[in-house]
């Protein structure tokens, strides 16, 4: 990522699955319910409502819809400052250890380059920029909850941001900041993301559904999967080290 100082760069990295392993919302919700906010009840409805969101693979409005209730319903009515100080505890407890090193390094050399690196995600801003903040990241853009005297009210500023309104917040981003677009960067695992992959000039797939992989093979776009390369740490990484270890020891008997 060869930097010029003339021309400013921006990579936008979706989150879920891309840069973490799993949802930080459903880590915001687990966090919230194991601390009593809310009943098993609550969090079943609202886990059902992100699973029904995440593999319909659709844009209809319905069932964005749903979603958009359920990820404003469970932070209704709690105080701002809470909020932040629950999201602190759950990003050290879920999300700092579920980020792929893979997506990490990349967005490092990115910084290391000069670009600046922004979050883009559905998940609520506050604790999009909050994790953002704690990676050393530029900033983020994500779904905007409202709040009055303090607190989140349950209702949202503009859309949930996912599909094309992802798109249409980088695009004023870039624009605001008179940043060529199309000399940014964009990563994302899923395919609902196209739309903003399409709009900067160098998009890139991470850990890609089926649809995504296929369609980046086929754009000639890169694609990095950190999936396979856990597996292979994981199960043959070990095998290997018995080989060795074996090996050693008949080399020692032999002596």
């Amino acid at each position: 990522f060869r930097y010029c100082s003339h021309m400013p760069r921006i990579a936008f990295f979706d989150v879920d699955n891309t840069l973490t392993r799993g949802s930080t919302l459903y880590f915001l919700g687990k966090g919230m319910y194991e601390r009593g906010f809310f009943t098993k009840r609550d969090i079943g409805a609202w886990v059902l409502a992100n699973i029904r969101f995440r593999m319909t693979g659709t844009e209809k409005s319905e069932v964005i819809a749903r979603f958009q209730k359920s990820a404003t319903d469970f932070i209704a009515g709690h105080k701002v400052d809470e909020i932040r100080k629950i999201g602190e505890e759950i990003y050290t407890e879920f999300v700092s250890p579920s980020l792929w090193e893979g997506t990490m390094a990349i967005a490092q050399r990115h910084l290391n380059a000069g670009d600046e690196v922004w979050l883009v995600t559905a998940s609520p801003q506050d604790f999009a920029e909050l994790i953002a903040e704690k990676l050393g990241f530029t900033g983020a853009l994500g779904t905007q909850a409202e709040t009055k005297d303090g607190k989140y009210t349950g209702n949202l500023i503009g859309p949930l941001l996912h599909g094309k309104e992802k798109a249409s917040a980088v695009i004023k981003l870039t624009n605001e900041r008179k940043i060529n677009i199309k000399e940014c960067f964009a990563y994302s695992d899923s395919h609902n993301d196209l739309p903003l992959l399409n709009t900067v000039g160098h998009p890139n797939a991470i850990n890609p559904d089926a649809k995504l992989r296929i369609i980046s093979f086929s754009s000639g776009w890169p694609v990095h999967d950190f999936r396979r390369l856990r597996w292979v740490n994981r199960y043959i990484g070990p095998s290997v080290s018995r080989i060795a270890g074996f090996w050693a020891y008949l080399t020692a008997r032999k002596k």
